[in-house]
């Protein structure tokens, strides 16, 4: 080693980084010679999202697994819908407010084809399946109105840098805090099949919920959650294809009768056979002498049903869902798989519950409709009044064992009953006023439907 490598240690430091440690990073032929690498989120997301999306969506109407995976995405995160309970003091306020909210989501919808129910199960299929969802904040004359809008229908095409650090990536206009001022939507309608273009138009970011689970810091526009299952599902959807065929070719069972006595002679081999020779039941035949006869024997795919099941582990992997969700099959399955199973899946649907859809969609619909009723002067509350909101229940296993939980950590104070209702799916308030309506009915014709905890509280 030459005196100026001894006297520099970042040319030593440097010389050895050809040799890499981390196994990760290796170039080793043997291992990562195929091993693919993931660039910036926002440059990955640009170049493949749109494909990716229309891949996922061939699978989701096309693939029975992807189908069923994604229908229960859907199901577990919204279910009948996802409601708001308002949070005051004042017990009466809150169910006027409720009963207003109620009224306008039967309304909700700007295409007036299903309520804020409906479009909460489209924006989420949305969601799971393109990767994002697009909502249309509308003030009509009635009130506030939600518009879904194909995410397709964000100009990608649209990227440029404007003035004062401003830019536009992917249709979607940024400042140069990162923060989002407008969306380049095409104006185009959803179900147009005329070939024309229309440039793309830009939207207020107040009236657009752009609704996404971002996978890294900075992310614009959002990935398919299908994407780590597009392969896996074309390769299953090819096995089976050939499990298919071979099981046909299987099932095809032929003869074939050969003269032993004239082969390769010239003329007729069997002048009495009277043509091909048939099978029936209980048929017995008697063939000219010399002759041979010998059947196919077409070998299935033996293993082929655990292949399958290998392949279906993993789509369901890549779908973020237990196996039965998925397949269906429940067959090799009992209560503790499937309950560990459930608890994880639930889990993760309560961190894109809470975590994306109740503050890309859920909060902002609240705060828009409320502040329009009360600026219409069609409520009297404060425009700031906050809600809670009541997620689908997520029925369990063994429900009777999941009651006796609840009591136990009732009686031990661990939760409240509004906690526990709210748990359900029902808002406990209101749940309250049905009891108290149903015991004064009760009463009053002479009829007695409660338990015995219940008769003692009257």
């Amino acid at each position: 080693m030459s005196l100026l490598s001894r006297l520099n240690p970042f040319k030593r430091e440097a010389a050895s980084v050809a040799v890499r440690s981390l196994d990760a990073a290796t170039g080793s032929p043997r291992r990562a010679s195929g091993m693919g690498q993931m660039g910036p989120i926002n440059l990955e997301v640009g170049a493949g999202g749109e494909i990716t999306a229309r891949r996922a969506n061939y699978l989701a109407s096309n693939n029975p697994w992807c189908a069923n995976g994604v229908s229960n995405w859907v199901t577990a995160l919204v279910g009948t819908g996802i409601r708001p309970t308002p949070v005051s003091e004042d017990a009466d306020e809150n169910a006027r407010v409720a009963a207003s909210f109620e009224a306008w989501a039967d309304e909700a919808d700007h295409a007036g084809r299903t309520d804020l129910w409906g479009l909460q199960r489209g924006i989420v299929r949305h969601l799971v399946v393109d990767g994002e969802a697009l909502v249309l904040l509308r003030d009509e004359a009635d009130g506030l109105r939600l518009q879904v809008v194909p995410p397709a229908h964000l100009d990608r095409a649209k990227s440029v840098r404007l003035s004062d650090g401003r830019e536009i990536y992917q249709g979607v206009e940024m400042d140069a805090d990162g923060r989002r001022l407008a969306y380049w939507i095409l104006p185009d309608r959803p179900s147009g099949d005329f070939a024309a273009y229309t440039p793309s138009v830009r939207v207020d970011a107040a009236d657009v919920m752009h609704v996404f689970q971002p996978d890294a810091a900075g992310q614009v526009r959002g990935l398919s959650w299908l994407a780590p299952a597009v392969l896996t599902a074309s390769e299953l959807d090819q096995l089976t294809d050939a499990q298919l065929v071979s099981a046909k070719v299987s099932a095809l069972f032929a003869g074939f009768v050969t003269d032993t006595t004239n082969m390769g002679g010239a003329g007729e081999a069997f002048p009495d056979s009277g043509g091909d020779i048939s099978l029936e039941p209980g048929t017995v035949r008697v063939l000219p002498g010399g002759t041979d006869i010998r059947f196919t024997s077409p070998e299935a795919m033996k293993d082929a049903p655990a292949f399958t099941r290998q392949y279906l582990l993993a789509l369901s992997a890549a779908l973020g869902l237990p196996e039965h969700l998925v397949s269906g099959d429940v067959s090799n399955a009992n209560y503790s798989s499937l309950r560990a199973a459930l608890v994880t899946f639930r889990q993760r649907v309560e961190q894109v519950q809470y975590a994306t859809l109740a503050p890309q969609l859920l909060r902002p619909i609240w705060r828009r409709w409320l502040v329009g009723e009360v600026v219409a002067g069609r409520l009297d509350v404060p425009a700031d009044l906050r809600a809670e909101w009541i997620m689908p229940r997520q029925p369990w296993v063994d429900p009777a064992k999941d009651l006796e939980a609840v009591e136990t950590a009732l009686r031990l104070g661990l939760t409240s009953r509004s906690q526990a209702v709210n748990e359900l799916g029902w808002d406990a308030a209101a749940l309250d006023r049905e009891i108290a309506t149903d015991r004064a009915r009760e009463a009053d014709l002479g009829l007695s439907f409660s338990t015995k905890g219940a008769a003692s509280d009257q």
